[in-house]
């Protein structure tokens, strides 16, 4: 009898183990991928040593300068980089760009001259009325 007992305990337990379990949707199957031809990835040249710029010949040119701007930067020849770089120190030595607009300049008496009577101009426009004054 222990026997049958322990059959139908092992029959009950098998039972219970093997609840039906919830039905899962089928899986839907991936769409078929068509194959995509990949084209092999276009090689950019390796870049050249950097070269050094060589600077224009025109900015280069030694320029003489106005009587009137000669005043401001000096009366000897040199290259309009020069030139604008002196400008430059002559304004921040003086403090006359504009403290609120710094693209703007506060001409004194010796730049008014140079900037054809205009008591501020932007820094922009200086270049253009200081190369009147370049020969």
């Amino acid at each position: 009898m222990a026997t049958a007992k322990k059959a139908a305990k092992k029959s009950t337990a098998k039972k219970s183990a093997k609840k039906p379990a919830a039905k899962k949707p089928a899986a839907k199957k991936p769409a078929a991928k068509k194959a995509a031809v990949k084209k092999p990835a276009a090689k950019k040249p390796a870049k050249k040593a950097a070269a050094k710029r060589k600077p224009n010949a025109a900015f280069m040119k030694a320029m003489t300068p106005s009587a009137v701007l000669a005043s401001v930067i000096g009366s000897s020849p040199m290259p309009r980089t020069e030139v604008t770089k002196k400008i430059w120190d002559y304004i921040k030595k003086n403090k006359l760009q504009d403290s609120i607009n710094r693209r703007l300049i506060n001409a004194d008496e010796k730049l008014r001259a140079v900037f054809g009577g205009k008591g501020k101009v932007s820094m922009f426009e200086m270049t253009k009325l200081v190369s009147n004054h370049l020969k």
